[in-house]
């Protein structure tokens, strides 16, 4: 792309970003969008092929750098020694989403897209694949401990999932809902103490 084809682009996308933010991804207006961005119509479509594939160039890196990290973490975590890992069973975890909150807060718009306006998008499943990670890690050191000789209860999984949605819907709130960010780190601290403390009584150590 010359000069001129780079900013036009970059004004499609700031129109849109503003555009996904009032409205959501289903009650944006493509037209609005082109009348924002100043181009035709036909022009928009030399950059890309519909609105989802618009909205997809917002998000698409951010939401796959988060999932890459949050993913890494925890096979870190299950790499560990079998007998290290409930003595580590939230530090590697804790670290990843120290790093991840700060990169939260470095693409605040791409993260309020994702949360709370990429209905009807396929990134509108984002929390529900990161609960999926959680599930099967926590599923992973589960039967580690039951390898070691420890009697783990039978989680319900509904509960289960219950229990890992609401860990995740409580971090993003410090995005949703506009937290300072001198003010998240603070409150995840918390809320990593809290569910961490939380599984250990439900696994019994």
């Amino acid at each position: 792309m010359n000069g001129d084809d780079l900013k036009t682009k970059e004004n499609i996308l700031n129109a849109a970003k503003a555009e996904f933010l009032a409205k959501g991804f289903m009650g944006a207006s493509l037209r609005s969008i082109v009348k924002s961005a100043g181009v035709t119509t036909g022009a928009f479509y030399g950059y890309y092929k519909s609105k989802e594939a618009l909205f997809d160039d917002l998000v698409s890196e951010q939401e796959a750098y988060f999932l890459a990290r949050f993913n890494e973490a925890q096979n870190a975590f299950a790499e560990l020694p079998h007998e290290e890992q409930s003595s580590h069973m939230s530090e590697i975890s804790g670290r990843c989403i120290d790093h991840l909150l700060e990169y939260m807060y470095e693409h605040t718009d791409e993260f309020k897209l994702l949360l709370c306006c990429s209905e009807g998008t396929k990134h509108s499943d984002f929390i529900h694949r990161l609960v999926e990670i959680e599930i099967n890690a926590t599923h992973r050191f589960m039967d580690v401990l039951r390898s070691l000789g420890h009697e783990i209860p039978h989680i319900d999984p509904q509960l289960e999932h219950m229990l890992v949605s609401g860990m995740f819907s409580a971090l993003f709130e410090t995005i949703i809902h506009d937290m300072p960010k001198e003010e998240a780190p603070g409150f995840v601290h918390t809320l990593k103490e809290f569910y961490t403390a939380g599984w250990m009584k439900i696994m019994g150590l």
